[in-house]
């Protein structure tokens, strides 16, 4: 087991600090230190926007493969967790190089810019169905009413799923989120019983899509099997990787993002007045409240980054969102400006791991603020506290947000 070499600094990610703000528990390591250890994880936490871009860019840091945490667990805990393992090491970006490479570019052609904005009226469409749902409450949970089904609903007609199914796709993907944690057995089980039942779900549409293709990823899928470029294990799991990742992500966006202006009425009359600036919001959005929080490294082999020398196989934590608000960076850090330029956020990564869905998300995030701030002029909280819910390691998210209008 790897052991940090002195005098790097020890953090503790289960502290009451690290509970009740860990922006603030961030800030404080980010000053103190360019490399931190955490005991409990086995792990060393990079914190600065300097050192995360190097590491991001450096190849000899792989990408963190979500099955290393299962190794936490006791040896019967792993045996009944092999199934969920196999399938998550079939998943695009927790492979090796050239299979990464394989599956990116089968996909990309589907996820550029030019590609999904072809999708912005499919996007609008959707958010005004959801929107006019709620229009004679007066209030919604915008987690469960807007953030979630909008993102699933166009990841699902991407993929061709039928869509009497859409809010069982979602219940799994919650589960799944477990994964992405340091979550208990309990959790883990529940995420391996629903990746299984959407595969098993998946595999049928798959085989119909072998004999009738359409214009789908799933007849993309089904084509690159019968060439023999995936196999049916690979495709009906990237297949749940891009329903769970597709909309995940950009649900915790527009969920954040949304608080962000609730918090500073200041900015969200700003961005009232001038729509034309909810492209650069929805980038300060992502900057000081990213989807991807902290994000995992593998040092592949010996690689020095911010003056430490990681050894082969060493775990490192890139907390996006310390490097994201690194003053060294970003005038004024802390602050949420919807004019910030410019703004060199990390939210969806760089290089080979770049997020494939980068562009689909900021279609839908731009699409869903227009109409809300069109739709609902006198939108505001309908909560005391922002209902964050603290996520370890040192991240956050929500789990609903009731607003009223």
């Amino acid at each position: 087991m790897p052991v940090p070499a002195p005098p790097v600094p020890t953090c503790d990610v289960y502290s009451p600090e690290a509970a009740d703000d860990p922006v603030a528990m961030l800030r404080g390591i980010r000053a103190e230190s360019p490399v931190s250890w955490m005991p409990d994880l086995n792990s060393y936490l990079l914190t600065r926007h300097a050192d995360i871009v190097a590491a991001l860019r450096e190849p000899r840091f792989i990408s963190g493969n979500l099955t290393q945490g299962l190794d936490r667990l006791s040896p019967a805990e792993v045996a009944e967790l092999s199934p969920m393992r196999e399938s998550l090491e079939r998943w695009m970006g927790h492979t090796n190089d050239v299979d990464h490479v394989r599956f990116q570019q089968l996909l990309k052609r589907y996820f550029t810019p030019a590609m999904v904005n072809g999708l912005r009226p499919r996007v609008r469409e959707l958010t005004t169905e959801l929107l006019d749902a709620v229009a004679p409450l007066g209030r919604m949970d915008v987690v469960a009413d807007l953030a979630y089904p909008l993102p699933a609903n166009v990841i699902a007609e991407m993929l061709g799923m039928p869509t009497s199914h859409r809010e069982q796709l979602q219940a799994w993907s919650r589960d799944i989120t477990a994964v992405f944690t340091i979550a208990d057995v309990d959790n883990l089980r529940a995420g391996q019983r629903s990746i299984l039942e959407m595969e098993e779900y998946l595999r049928p549409i798959l085989a119909d899509r072998r004999a009738e293709p359409r214009d789908d990823l799933l007849s993309m899928f089904a084509a690159a099997e019968s060439r023999g470029a995936v196999s049916e294990a690979e495709a009906v799991a990237n297949c749940v990787l891009l329903l769970f990742a597709g909309h995940e992500t950009t649900a915790n966006l527009i969920a954040n993002g949304l608080v962000l202006l609730l918090e500073n009425p200041d900015q969200l009359a700003l961005l009232r007045e001038r729509p034309d600036l909810v492209p650069s919001a929805v980038e300060e959005m992502l900057r000081l409240e990213g989807p991807a929080s902290v994000i995992s490294r593998v040092a592949e082999e010996e690689v020095e980054v911010a003056g430490h020398r990681f050894q082969p196989g060493e775990r490192v934590y890139l907390a996006m969102n310390a490097g994201n608000r690194d003053p060294e960076v970003f005038p004024d850090p802390d602050r949420f400006d919807v004019t910030r330029k410019p703004n060199r956020h990390t939210a969806f990564g760089m290089g080979s791991f770049y997020c494939l869905g980068a562009a689909l998300a900021r279609v839908e995030a731009d699409e869903c603020f227009r109409l809300l701030l069109d739709r609902l002029p006198d939108l505001r909280a309908g909560y005391d506290r922002v209902p964050w819910r603290n996520v370890v390691p040192l991240n956050r998210r929500l789990d609903t947000l009731p607003v009223e209008f």
